[in-house]
């Protein structure tokens, strides 16, 4: 089995074209996903690209999703040590810490997050969830 780490970048376009995750796959991610997914649906009703109903749907969607989260205390220790060296922000070394310990790609639709962390750790495309 294929373990994935998947950003909110990747759920919302997994939800959005109806893609089916392959049954030889597991979708990882750290626990901030959810709150990242919320703030996300979100900034689409305010901006008007998504209408409240759709963005409570697609909420409702998302919980049903098969996702393993994680966020235990070495997942945040190497996370702090990541992200002493790279960034100012502990979101990006989360994902790179789960992937570092649990998985064997991480997967965004950030084309810049993608470069920047592919030399941390494997990137994949959102192909290879199918």
């Amino acid at each position: 089995m294929t373990k994935y780490v998947v950003d909110a970048s990747v759920v919302l376009n997994l939800r959005r074209q109806g893609i089916e995750v392959s049954s030889n796959h597991q979708l990882l991610a750290p626990t901030l996903l959810r709150s990242e997914m919320l703030e996300a649906l979100c900034r689409k009703v305010r901006g008007g690209e998504l209408a409240q109903e759709a963005g409570l749907d697609r909420i409702a969607r998302f919980v049903t999703m098969k996702i393993r989260y994680l966020g235990d205390k070495v997942l945040r220790r190497r996370a702090w040590s990541i992200d002493q060296l790279v960034w100012e922000s502990t979101q990006v070394a989360e994902y790179v810490a789960l992937t570092q310990l649990q998985a064997d790609a991480f997967v965004t639709l950030d084309a810049a997050l993608g470069a920047e962390v592919e030399r941390l750790v494997e990137t994949a495309g959102i192909d290879s969830l199918s």
